[in-house]
């Protein structure tokens, strides 16, 4: 009996030992730096690709940079009391030379765009990546970030840096792969021809505006390379914060006609999510950005699309929902 005890305290010991060196070298060692690989791109400089890069812009990445000053500067996203990653500001990505994207080369931006690695080789964190975007579409997209419109101008905006890098549980979702870059390789990406509504729409919901982030079961288990394979795909459940940080779950847009807008027409699934009003004239919620600015063809397409996904008859909230 006292050998099992001796042998059973060895073996604990012996774990309790691994488990703080462990723990030590997540805490002190340096957070991962990664290669930074520019990629090799020509902006445009048509008025059509300018619109669209605003287009994109104003309804994407606007939603989490715009700022009290009116422009890209960053905002709080989540507050010092939140559980695990503390307070988080969106970057300022203004055209400021030190304080926002000025000075990145255009090969930079898109590299950071694909896969989430800054030019200094750190992860940008939680930042929206888009490694389903065309090139062009990315490159319109810098392309306006790059252009004389207000929303880009210098801003001198500067905000805390986020403290979870240097909070245990950042780094230890750093150090086991959670924040790890996403593969690019650098072969082309097209955009679907508008006129197969399917793909187009498919490519509009996963690769441009990314609904399925917000519409699927939660950021942690979205998958970015291959949408499909998310969680709830469409199915909602995400909690979504507002700007008073209040978390509201998102709502099942797949056709379900129990639970989803299997039971909306293509006008009323528009007026939504261009107004924010649902067909029985309830307003959706301010977590739900208002896609005023996408045109019809666009918003066909992702109808189309959305018509053909897995129906999931189950409600991701049991309550009011996004």
């Amino acid at each position: 009996m006292k050998k099992v005890l001796k042998w059973t305290g060895i073996v604990l010991g012996t774990l309790i030992l691994i488990i703080l060196i462990l723990a030590a070298w997540i805490q002190f060692s340096a957070t991962p730096k990664h290669e930074v690989k520019p990629v090799d791109i020509v902006l445009p400089t048509d008025s059509l690709s300018l619109a669209r890069g605003q287009k994109i812009v104003t309804t994407i990445c606007a939603y989490c940079h715009l700022g009290e000053d009116g422009k890209l500067s960053g905002k709080m996203i989540s507050p010092a009391s939140e559980p695990g990653f503390g307070e988080l500001w969106s970057a300022n990505i203004t055209q400021h030379p030190t304080k926002g994207i000025g000075s990145y080369t255009d090969g930079e931006l898109a590299y950071l765009l694909r896969t989430g690695v800054n030019r200094d080789g750190r992860m940008s964190g939680i930042m929206m990546r888009f490694p389903k975007m065309s090139d062009a579409d990315v490159a319109a997209l810098i392309a306006y970030l790059r252009s004389d419109a207000g929303i880009v101008q210098p801003s001198e905006a500067v905000h805390p840096f986020p403290e979870y890098p240097n909070k245990f549980l950042g780094k230890f979702l750093t150090k086991i792969g959670v924040f790890d870059p996403l593969p690019y390789d650098g072969t082309p990406i097209t955009t679907p021809d508008p006129s197969d509504q399917v793909a187009y729409g498919r490519y509009l919901s996963t690769g441009v505006y990314e609904c399925f982030v917000c519409h699927s079961a939660s950021f942690e288990t979205n998958n970015e390379l291959d949408p499909e394979k998310s969680a709830n795909y469409f199915g909602g459940g995400n909690l979504i914060t507002d700007d008073e940080f209040n978390n509201v779950p998102s709502r099942n847009i797949t056709p379900s006609k129990t639970h989803g807008i299997g039971n909306w027409t293509a006008e009323q699934f528009s007026a939504a999510i261009r107004t924010g009003v649902r067909p029985d004239g309830s307003m959706l919620k301010v977590q739900m950005p208002r896609f005023a600015n996408l045109d019809e063809q666009e918003v066909a397409a992702i109808w189309a699309y959305l018509q053909t996904v897995p129906a999931i008859d189950t409600d991701p909230l049991a309550t009011d929902s996004k």
